[in-house]
Formats: structure tokens, sequence, C-alpha cells
């Protein structure tokens, strides 16, 4: 019998469906089983950085259990993820069974082992049938890049973490290779929010209607004897740069604008009509499929890939964790014939699409994100939710989608003129050919018009309004910009987002509000004095040149040793000129409260709890109080304010202050009107 070995329970249900099990046992690892110690740095730096792996105190028994059925298998057969983490989980395995000849930081697999590695992008029968026809060898140069990345972040995490303790008084604290970096996007664009000084002033939009047809047009105005009012700035910011624009309109003028309209005749002066095509998107790659789970559902990234991460243990969808636009023959082959079924022929392209992988280190082989079977929407199963159902529909139509005919436009600008020579504009689009927008609808309505304009037509007003705004400040990042930025600089690697984002919010570093990053008070200081301090190693550039290494370390183009060495260099000279700077940053936020105590000011501080009213009075005062924050709704049992709590899980739900004489609680803000009944924890 063959030992299959896998790394969760999930997957080897799923392996169990497709084998003999007369042939095959198939075994969970739980994760990774070696790893670095807790307890200390564990890279032995003078020795080649060579690491210092334990077997975790959780992982024992499943040792043991893969220990005792690999001397009984005929062949031992690592199937874990086809990437880089997952071929490391093979090798840590392959160690522990004595199938590693290691001399560091040089490793080999001994000769006549009888261990084999299978690489598969779907778990589906044939593609587990074809891998075990085909078996590999352990990837070391995969396995080198991963754990260049472990030996870096360790090495980091490690040694400039405790000199953020000391800087700031808190132990709890951390610093990470790409997680500082990705604050500082965060905390450089507060700033500049910060620095931005808002404009007032007005729009004017009219409402013009045919009178023979009684029927109107949405126009805006744009210029006046060929003037234009809107002016377009761009101002440079940390990451690219932010385009706003403004009118020259001001109260004054708006109040001279709406008096010369109102004596005022209209005509349409011209119409330009055009036809354009829209191609479909390629189909996903990690970054697009967290960046869209976001926008349309309002996914986390951490919670995307944890639903993809079920998808694909399912078999029902290919690994998730890539960032190849490619799709095999067969896939691009069915997905036309289910075209041509469902819709047509016209809704078929005159050739197969082929999209081009941006990433220069993205491995072809792999495939993008794409269901396993062409099927909408999967069959029930207790263990996937509504969730799952959503992210996987999301992923059949945009790789299904990626194979369909462009959508034809019609785009249609029309040009008002007064006899005053003010000019409004209206541009809409109206669909001539859906395409593959039959299968990915667009976000918003079309702007649609209710009569077919024609040059030289006089039109009545019938309402103007007149808008008062302001310039808007760079929006800050949400989870989909944010993955975007970090994707385009070339922070990270697609398996890193999540957990990085997700990282930094567990450490008080930045909070999600209306789903928007904003950088806390600790967030900023860790950012500022880092990026002062480390300056070369937390620098843009810098980290994303790191990554581009690992990728060379990856295709046996760099070696781990050469890498870690010259990241060394400037790291030990940055390590020992903060550890000579003995300043202290203090953290905390001023109130306008006073200590019911003793009557001195309050202040917010921070534990890794969360923040909290403390006096500043301390240590003569130790009065402390929760800090909650509160949302405009009120309760509607008691007309108490409504707080941000978390269950002990972390889940935020929205609950009365006045608890525990008032148990109101809700899950979502927009339902607390409704709800009537409390939360359970």
């Amino acid at each position: 019998m063959d030992l299959i070995i896998v790394e969760s329970p999930t997957k080897a249900k799923t392996f169990s469906k497709f084998l003999d099990p007369k042939k095959f046992r198939v075994e969970a690892t739980m994760g990774h089983i070696r790893d670095l110690p807790e307890s200390k740095l564990g890279i032995d730096i003078a020795h080649k950085f060579k690491p210092d792996y334990v077997i975790s105190t959780k992982k024992k028994d499943v040792v043991d259990t893969i220990t005792k059925l690999a001397k009984k298998a005929k062949n031992i057969i690592l199937a874990t993820d086809a990437d880089r983490e997952g071929e490391a989980i093979s090798y840590h395995i392959a160690y522990i069974l004595g199938f590693i000849d290691e001399k560091w930081p040089e490793i080999s697999i001994k000769k006549n082992a009888t261990i084999k590695r299978i690489v598969f992008h779907e778990i589906t029968n044939e593609a587990l049938a074809h891998a075990l026809q085909h078996p590999q060898e352990l990837n070391i140069s995969l396995i080198d890049s991963q754990q260049a990345r472990r030996i870096l972040d360790r090495l980091v995490g490690y040694q400039v973490s405790p000199i953020l303790w000391k800087k700031i008084g808190k132990r709890w604290l951390s610093a990470g290779r790409v997680q500082t970096t990705a604050l500082r996007f965060v905390v450089e664009r507060e700033k500049e929010i910060n620095k931005f000084t808002s404009e007032p002033f007005y729009k004017v939009e009219g409402v013009f209607e045919d009178s023979s047809q009684k029927k109107s047009i949405e126009a805006r105005l744009i210029s006046k004897d060929g003037i234009l009012y809107e002016k377009k700035t761009t101002i440079k910011l940390f990451d690219g740069s932010y385009t706003y624009a403004k009118t020259s309109i001001d109260k004054e003028g708006a109040l001279n604008i709406e008096k010369d309209l109102k004596s005022d005749s209209f005509i349409i002066s011209e119409v330009v009509e055009n036809e354009v095509k829209r191609s479909p998107n390629p189909p996903f790659i990690t970054s697009t499929l967290q960046q869209e789970a976001s926008g349309r559902h309002g996914y986390s990234s951490k919670l995307t890939m944890r639903l993809a991460q079920k998808l694909y243990e399912k078999g029902l969808i290919t690994y998730h964790r890539t960032d190849s636009f490619n799709l095999s023959e067969k896939f691009i082959a069915e997905s036309m014939t289910w075209i041509k079924k469902e819709y047509g022929n016209e809704y078929l392209p005159k050739t197969a699409r082929l999209y081009k992988t941006k990433s220069k280190n993205a491995q072809e082989a792999h495939e993008a994100i794409r269901p396993t079977k062409l099927l909408p929407t999967f069959e029930e199963d207790v263990d996937l939710g509504n969730g799952h159902r959503k992210l996987y529909e999301l992923i059949f139509r945009r790789a299904v989608g990626s194979q369909m005919a462009d959508a034809s436009i019609k785009t249609t600008k029309v040009k008002i003129l007064s006899g005053k020579k003010y000019l409004f504009e209206s541009s809409y689009e109206r669909i001539l050919f859906p395409g593959f927008l039959t299968l990915n609808p667009p976000k918003k309505e079309d702007n649609i018009v209710q009569f077919v304009p024609e040059k030289g037509k006089k039109l009545d007003s019938t309402k103007l309004d007149f808008i008062e705004t302001q310039t808007n400040p760079p929006p800050r990042y949400n989870e989909a910009s944010l993955i975007k930025t970090l994707e385009a600089r070339g922070i990270g690697r697609p398996s890193t987002y999540a957990p990085t984002i997700s990282t930094i919010q567990e450490r008080l570093y930045m909070e999600k509000k209306e789903h928007r990053f904003y950088p806390t008070i600790l967030g900023t200081a860790v950012c500022d004095y880092l990026t002062k301090a480390f300056a070369t190693i937390f620098e843009i550039d810098f980290t994303a040149d790191l990554e581009d290494k690992l990728d060379e370390i990856a295709g046996g183009r760099e070696t781990m040793l050469q890498v870690l060495q010259e990241f060394d260099v400037p790291f030990k000279k940055s390590l020992k000129e903060a550890g000579e700077d003995k300043t202290f940053i203090d953290v905390q936020e001023k109130t306008d409260e006073k200590c019911p105590t003793c009557g001195k000011p309050l202040l917010i501080r921070f534990s890794k709890y969360g923040k909290f009213y403390a006096c500043s009075g301390y240590p003569d005062c130790k009065f402390t109080r929760p800090f909650y924050e509160t949302v405009k709704e009120l309760c509607p049992k008691c007309n108490g304010a409504i707080v941000i709590r978390y269950t002990k899980k972390k889940k935020k739900f929205y609950g009365c202050s006045n608890y525990p004489k008032c148990d109101f609680a809700a899950w979502k803000l927009h339902e607390i009107k409704k709800v009537e009944t409390p939360v359970s924890a």
C-alpha cells in the first residue's frame, strides 16, 4: 500500500473519493509540522544562517502516525500544494522520514529513496491520476526560496521587535519585513489626507425636456463662451499621483448663472455617437480575486482565501494561489462548448482568448483560478455555506466569461447650447450586444436617455440644480486598493496579502471603518520610527527587489546564501544604530475627559487587547476604563449609545452601552433598527 501525504483533512477526504482504499492510504499533516522555534531566533547567523527547525508539540502525534505508516508503506507520495509553502512542507516530511541528505545550505534526496512528489493544480480524478502516473522530485529551488523568506522574516521580526518594545514600551508589538512596508502606504496616505486643503465650489446640473415628446435628458454645465468651468489638478503622492477636479463657480457665480439661465433658450447643438467594443477581463489570479470579492461582497482578503481554500480542497476550483492568467486548452474548449449551448454562436469570439501574464516570475505551468467543472453553481454540500457559493459563482462567471465575445456598446454625447452660450453636456451608454456582460453584468446601471436626441431640436429647461460641494482628498485604502498597490509595487506575493493585512490590524496598527483603513496613533508611531531607523530595510523598492530575488532563487538563478548575506550587511548596521538610540516614544491620545477619581485629564492608551482610557496621573492614579467606539445610531430598546464590541473570537458586533441593563445587540450596523434580540457570542 502507498502512503499519500497531504496538508488538510478536507483534502484527504477529497483524495479518498478517487483512490482505491486497498492501494492507497491518505494522511493529513494539518499544515506545517516543522518550523523555527517560537522562544528564540532559531537562526545560526554565523554558520551560513542555518535554521534550527523543531517539531511543534501539537504535531508530535501527527508525526508519530505518519512515521509509523511510512515504515509499512511501499511508496511515500508527497501531495502537498503546488507552491513554495507546499514544497517546504513536503521537504520537512521527507527530512523527518530520513530521506534528505543535508549539508547546509545544500540539500538533496537520498539515492534509491522510496519517496515521490506529485504536483497538480486541481483535485479531480483525472488530475490526480495524471499526477500519480508522472511523479516528480522535490523542487530544491522552491524549497530554498521558501526557506530564504522564512529566515529573512525571522531575522527582521525577532531582532527588530525587541528594539520596538524598548522604544515604545509594549512587548506585544511586532515588526515585519512586508507588514511594515504595507502599513507605510496607509500611514502616508493619512498624512496626505490631513495635509490636503478642501476647497468649496459649485456644480450645475439641469434637466431639459423635449416639449413635443414630453421626455427629458439630464446634463451638466461645462463651459460659457467656450471657456471651461472645470479645471483638473494633479498632486504627487507617496504612492503615485492623485488628480481632482474643481469648477471655477463660487456662490456668487452660481447666483449669476441661475439668473442668466432663467430667461435663456436651449438647443441640441451636437450629437456624437460611437460604437465601441468592450472585452472581458482575464480569469482571476489571487490578487484580483481578493479585490473583486472585496468590491462585490465586502469580503476581507483573509475570508476570501479561507473560502477559496475550502473550494479547492473540495475539488471545485483550481489552486487559488497563482499569478498566472493561463487556462488549460481543455477548459477553454469546454467553456466554448458550454457558451455555444447556453447562449448561441454569436456569443463566441472568433478565436479562443489567451491572456498575457504580467508577472515576470509567474509559473505558466500553473493556471488561473477557474472551476474544475462547467457548473454555474455547485451542488449542495453540508460543509459549504453561502459565502463559498458566492465566491464560486464569481470565479465561474469570470473564468467562463473570459472566453466570451466582446460586448458592443453605443456611447452618445449630447451637447446642449443656450442662447447666452452656456454649454451643457450629457453622456450615456447603451448596450447593443451584451456578449460577456450576459455573464458578468456591470455593477452600475447605464444612464439611459428617455428620447433620441436630434441636432437642432429645441429644449425647455425644467430644472436646475446648483450643487455645493468641495474638493476631496485622496481616498483612503480599502482592502482591494491596498492589495492592488502591493501587487503593483511588488510588495509581497499572492499568498502573503491576506496574512499581511490581517496582521497589521491584529497588531492595532490600523483599523477598518466603513471598509476603509485608518492608521492608529500607535501604527503611525511604529511606522514612522521603523522607516526612519531602518530606512533601507523598509524602503519600498528594497522590499520589492528582495521579493524579486526570492523569485530568482525559486527559478534557480540565485542562491539562498547569497541573498541572505546581501540582506544582512545593511541590516546589521541599522540594528547597531537603532540599539544605540535610547530615546522613548510615548504613544497616547489626549481627550477632553477628566478622571473621575482624581480629576486629571484622561488619555487613550493601547494594550494588546485594544484601546483603553487611562489617567494621566499614573502611577499615582491607576484609574482605567475600557474604550468603546460609538456609532451614530441609538439603541432601539433604551435609546442609549451604540458601541462597537467584539466576541471572544474577535468577531465584531454592535451593542448597547448600557449593557448589562440593556442587552440589545446586532451583527450589522444597518440591522440595528430591525433586531430585537441579543447577539449570542
